[in-house]
């Protein structure tokens, strides 16, 4: 009995030092709203350089300036309908371009022949500047929300693309034989090894593609349009109205922002049973 509680003796500061060592290794506990550290940090230093006057208001309006006309075009209602605009398109574009970002890519990961046919299709697609196929979308669609529509598709399905195919192709081909051992079907093939397999490339892909949508738009809503963000943030370079463009600036950071953040919120529910630094 004595031998057995010595031996416990000892070997219990041993695991308790090995544990703490993981610990010292990890990056730590999860910080309640850490992401919003960054952005908070900066209106803080946005504000006080504005408020000791460093700051040029005609060029850089203070944030309290910019609260004030975002809230008069807000009243006026200009506000939200380019808001509810940009929000339609977005949502358009980056729909088409998440099914088809995903479709493509179980063609191409699933199949050689697929790979063969789609995978070169997309690097070259990526090789071409998407902003560069403005003028030929417009040939092709006109100049209405159409060639709007299809430009953003392409900026959100190529990441969507190839990090669903770089995770498909990264699965353990152990597992594919497993799944034959096992005598699965394509379809349980698919949804019980592929589907877990390239979910985490997948999210990856699917946060690149949220933000590139509203990238793309920023660009595109100041061709030919009528309203929206853009729209409205190119009135005001015309006129000189700063202010008016750092609102649009703040909406798109918002945007851009929550989408992001709900999108990982999503990807940490999911993929709950993955064990990983920032769990």
């Amino acid at each position: 009995m004595s031998a057995v509680t010595t031996t416990v003796a000892v070997a219990a500061p041993e695991v308790s030092t090995e544990v703490r060592r993981r610990r010292r290794l990890s990056p730590g506990r999860r910080l309640p709203a850490a992401r919003l550290v960054g952005p908070v940090l900066l209106l803080a230093l946005w504000a006080a350089a504005s408020a000791a006057g460093r700051l040029d208001p005609a060029a850089v309006p203070a944030p309290w300036t910019v609260v004030d006309t975002g809230a008069r075009l807000w009243t006026a209602g200009t506000l939200p309908t380019d808001i509810l605009t940009s929000l339609q398109r977005a949502a358009s574009g980056f729909a088409i371009g998440l099914a088809a970002g995903v479709l493509l890519a179980l063609v191409a990961g699933l199949s050689r022949v697929g790979e063969a046919l789609v995978d070169g299709t997309v690097n070259l697609n990526r090789a071409i500047p998407t902003l560069g196929l403005i003028p030929l979308f417009i040939l092709w669609l006109g100049i209405g929300e159409s060639f709007k529509v299809a430009i953003i598709a392409i900026v959100v399905y190529i990441p969507i693309y190839l990090n669903t195919h770089a995770a498909l192709a990264g699965i353990d081909h152990r597992f594919v034989e497993l799944g034959e051992v096992q005598g699965l079907s394509r379809l349980a093939f698919v949804r019980q090894i592929v589907i877990p397999g390239a979910l985490p490339g997948f999210f990856v892909g699917l946060r690149l593609g949220v933000t590139g949508s509203w990238l793309g738009l920023v660009v595109l809503e100041q061709i030919n349009a009528t309203s929206g963000l853009g729209y409205m943030m190119f009135q005001a370079q015309n006129y000189g109205q700063s202010d008016v463009i750092l609102v649009g600036l703040v909406v798109y950071g918002v945007f851009g922002l929550v989408s992001d953040s709900a999108v990982r919120l999503i990807e940490r529910r999911v993929l709950s049973w993955r064990r990983t630094l920032s769990s």
